[in-house]
């Protein structure tokens, strides 16, 4: 008895607590206001910002890092992919953006999605640093799968430090390559250096965007984040290049004054700079959708991307919005299986607007159904 009475009074303080939070939250939740008003959700969506990798099996030519792999972050990396380690070495690399394809075609929203090549660290010798890079998706391994899913299009990546740098985007291009995309704090590439502007020309003469990742980066094992100063596009900016940059640059301060303040300032000054709401919803970044949705500057800028497969993590879950979704909303969007859907219908009850959706297929000039016909590119300098 002695015993047994403070084990029945903490049990019951316990309880005591826990309805009190649910209660609170419950209150809360009935007093929900998104955003932005809802509207509603326009057809044919494109999802301008998925990734795909690989471990090297099969021949793919993908890279990670020991260090990468060996990290608690990889086997969340995979199983968001919805494949193992042990199926990639028996199957090959090509099981992951096949398992992308197969889940986004069950997608009731999104129609396409950009699938993204992420080139490594390019060394003094022009070559590809496998000692320093974190990661590497070549871009014949998205091509190929772009070429097996029509739901897939093709985000091509190119280190500007690599002397065929210029010819890789041309091949690129003709590839029917909708945009290069960038990780320079991982890729090891200043924005601002004044080397690089024949490179945003030839970006410029092919019509590509430069989706370029600005602010801090964790996704890594380490990152050299003041080459994410959203500062240091203004070059690429000035010269007319149609930059992205993703995520409202949303994490990190520079100079004292926060990414996405410099980015918005940016978007004041020029028209060709855009950003995406992918990743915004993510638990580590709470209340950057409602920043990027009403901050003026980018009015007619933002696009829709998910981040895929990083939606597809706890990091992303409506339980996260009790001040901004009601009960309702909560258990409605737990209930969707799709990740693609589940992220859509989050952003839209959070009152992401209709156009934010649909301006991805009006700003990229997506090449036409049939696919061009694959042809090997030299590999010279470099992997």
């Amino acid at each position: 008895m002695f015993i047994s009475k403070p084990k029945k009074k903490w049990r019951r303080r316990v309880a005591t607590a826990a309805l009190g939070i649910f209660s609170f939250m419950l209150g809360v939740s009935l007093f929900a206001r998104p955003y932005r008003p809802i509207e509603p959700l326009p057809g044919g969506i494109v999802d301008m910002h998925c990734h795909v990798a690989g471990i090297g099996a099969g021949g793919s030519g993908c890279f990670v890092s020991p260090k990468l792999r060996n990290s608690w972050k990889f086997g969340i990396y995979l199983r968001s992919f919805g494949v193992s380690r042990k199926e990639l070495e028996q199957l090959g690399d090509d099981l992951v953006p096949d398992r992308v394809a197969a889940t986004l075609g069950q997608s009731k929203y999104i129609t396409q999605a950009v699938v993204l090549a992420l080139d490594g660290v390019i060394g003094s010798n022009g070559w590809l640093d496998t000692n320093l890079t974190e990661v590497y998706v070549p871009n014949e391994f998205v091509l190929a799968a772009t070429a097996r899913h029509p739901n897939l299009r093709f985000g091509a990546s190119v280190n500007p430090y690599r002397p065929d740098a210029l010819e890789r985007l041309t091949w690129a291009k003709e590839h029917g390559a909708v945009l290069v995309k960038w990780l320079p704090a991982i890729m090891h590439i200043d924005p601002s250096d004044p080397r690089l502007e024949p490179f945003y020309r030839k970006l410029i003469e092919l019509k590509l965007p430069l989706l370029s990742h600005a602010g801090q980066e964790r996704s890594f094992s380490g990152a050299t984040d003041s080459y994410g100063d959203p500062e240091k596009l203004r070059l690429p900016l000035r010269l007319g290049v149609t930059v992205i940059a993703p995520h409202i640059a949303s994490t990190g301060k520079y100079d004292g004054e926060r990414s996405s303040e410099r980015l918005a300032r940016l978007a004041a000054e020029f028209p060709n700079l855009y950003s995406d709401i992918s990743s915004l919803t993510q638990l580590n970044k709470l209340g950057y959708l409602g920043e990027a949705l009403r901050a003026p500057e980018f009015s007619g800028r933002l696009m829709y991307g998910s981040d895929f497969p990083l939606v597809n993590t706890a990091l992303v879950t409506p339980w996260y919005y009790w001040g901004r979704l009601t009960p309702r909303q909560i258990f409605a969007i737990t209930r969707e299986k799709n990740p693609w859907d589940a992220d859509v219908l989050l952003k839209q009850a959070l009152g992401t607007p209709a156009e934010i959706f649909s301006r991805s297929a009006k700003v990229f000039d997506f090449p036409p159904a049939a696919k061009t016909p694959f042809k090997p590119r030299a590999l010279s300098p470099g992997s």
